[in-house]
């Protein structure tokens, strides 16, 4: 799957803003304050709806009214459109998921949540599935793309008025397109990785598949991969061998008291070194490899400022290794603030955010004639980010 378009209205510093031919790998850069955050947090907020139910995702947020924009009336709607692609019955279609969230009664109701895309070539889009305040229907027999539109079968539905329908619709089979894109929802990754949650030695029991947004699962996951995909583990150490001078082998060990932690050999020394006391950026970069090199990728990863506690000359390799996975089929926002991460990175992956009036725009610097003229002329992306060549976005 691939997301191509995402389109913002009132959620918190985006009044109005859209993002569109989204690419593979999508770097955004933009001033403290311009709303990278908050970008991210529109999938993390998705995915916490669909995770709970969408008054608990305001709630961790503050409430509804903390989310909707600064200075619109309450009596306003917060509004989220993804257009990604996906294969339905052998066929690729450009698939829309629109959700509209509001206060009704005092109450947080999906005011309406719809997901459309189009049968055939010619034609408007057909709604598969479409609710209202928790009541609607969803189309049972979508595959069957010899029937007409009016023979398709809808069977109604009631959720929760506060309830995506795609949770409850989504578990089962027959609703194709709910289905599929609840289980991309799902497995969605946006990353809150924290250095001292990631250290130190863990209960050797817990969740172990994939790494935890904050990474506090780290050894659990290390070792699954060690234990069960021997070659990837190695992959991933080789990779640490290139990107961390010094480092020759990592390993997952069970202590005698049953917990698990992480010990890094130095070519250097004889002895190796425990988790606890290797660098911040060796226990960052092991972290992001150990969650690219995942047996079972995450569709989409959110990650930002990677480049903290990072060396400046590794920025480069770790942006490859995020290209990387996008071309195994993933799709990777990343944000930055730095200019060496940037410098590997070409001019159709990046967008850059600018605050106007209070509000966030989103720009794409291949629509910029003039840094696609400097980059051209063989500029880097990096220089002229630090250089201030990006319109707006400069604080200063």
């Amino acid at each position: 799957m691939l997301i191509e378009s995402l389109r913002i209205k009132n959620f918190k510093s985006f009044r109005q803003a859209q993002m569109k031919n989204l690419p593979r790998f999508c770097v955004v850069v933009g001033a403290n304050g311009s709303g990278k955050s908050n970008l991210f947090d529109v999938f993390g907020f998705l995915k916490d709806c669909l995770t709970f139910n969408v008054k608990q995702a305001l709630q961790v947020r503050g409430g509804f009214r903390e989310v909707l924009s600064r200075g619109v009336d309450d009596t306003q709607s917060i509004e989220l459109e993804i257009k990604f692609r996906m294969n339905i019955a052998g066929v690729e279609r450009l698939v829309t998921y629109l959700i509209e969230v509001a206060m009704d009664n005092r109450q947080v109701v999906v005011l309406r949540e719809v997901l459309r895309y189009k049968r055939g070539r010619y034609g408007s889009p057909y709604h598969f599935l479409d609710f209202t305040k928790g009541t609607g229907y969803a189309i049972t027999n979508e595959e069957d793309f010899d029937k007409q539109d009016e023979e398709l079968e809808r069977e109604q539905q009631n959720v929760g008025k506060d309830a995506l329908a795609i949770k409850g619709l989504g578990q089962f089979e027959r609703f194709k397109a709910a289905n599929a894109f609840r289980q991309l929802i799902e497995n969605w990754h946006v990353s809150d990785f924290h250095i001292n949650l990631a250290r130190g030695s863990k209960e050797a029991i817990g969740e172990y598949e994939h790494l935890s947004v904050s990474g506090d699962n780290l050894q659990l996951v290390a070792r699954n991969i060690y234990e069960s995909h021997p070659e990837i583990f190695q992959n991933i150490v080789t990779a640490m061998k290139h990107r961390v001078p010094g480092v020759s082998q990592v390993e997952p060990i069970l202590t005698q008291d049953g917990r698990l932690i992480l010990n890094f050999q130095d070519d250097t020394f004889k002895d190796p070194f425990i988790d606890k006391y290797v660098s911040d950026g060796t226990i960052k970069m092991f972290a992001y490899l150990v969650l690219l090199y995942d047996p079972e990728p995450h569709p989409l990863l959110c990650i930002e400022e990677p480049e903290n506690q990072l060396y400046p000359t590794l920025l480069w390799e770790l942006a490859e290794e995020f290209r990387a996975y996008a071309e195994r089929g993933g799709q990777v926002f990343v944000s930055s603030h730095s200019p060496d991460f940037l410098n590997a990175v070409k001019l159709e992956e990046v967008y850059w955010l600018v605050k106007e009036q209070g509000y966030t725009h989103i720009r794409r610097a291949e629509d910029d004639p003039q840094l696609k003229a400097f980059i051209n002329e063989g500029d880097q992306m990096g220089y002229l980010w630090k250089e201030g060549f990006f319109p707006g976005a400069d604080p200063r």
